[in-house]
């Protein structure tokens, strides 16, 4: 599970780990005064909670960088009017996925096809 710094809570990462799944989100020292020595909120969970389970930062830095697809992709669908994204469960998630992917599909061949640039996320009119 994704999320940016605004998702660095104890609870979100305590309730997904117990459900098996790996948070990735950078770790806010906003209320600190002793700010930890970890990139990610992960890193001192689980070394906390468990002995045998190692992370690898590499690993966790190229899963966080895919997030910057996901948020172009979001933005796209933004940008064309349709609104922000949201779907609850994982079947409807990874229906709006699929909907968004193509949109930013028929994006990037329209923007091609004018001589536009088409990782943009938006079409020019």
């Amino acid at each position: 599970m994704l999320g940016d710094s605004a998702y660095d809570t104890l609870d979100w990462h305590d309730y997904l780990l117990a459900a098996g799944v790996v948070p990735i989100a950078p770790y806010n020292a906003r209320n600190t005064d002793d700010p930890l020595d970890i990139e990610y909120r992960v890193e001192d969970r689980i070394k906390e909670h468990s002995t045998d389970v190692k992370l690898k930062q590499s690993t966790l830095d190229e899963t966080y960088n895919r997030r910057t697809g996901v948020e172009r992709t979001n933005d796209a669908v933004k940008n064309c009017g349709l609104g922000h994204v949201r779907a609850r469960g994982r079947v409807h998630a990874r229906a709006q996925v699929f909907l968004s992917l193509c949109l930013r599909l028929v994006i990037a061949i329209t923007n091609y096809e004018r001589g536009d640039n088409p990782g943009s996320t938006i079409i020019t009119v």
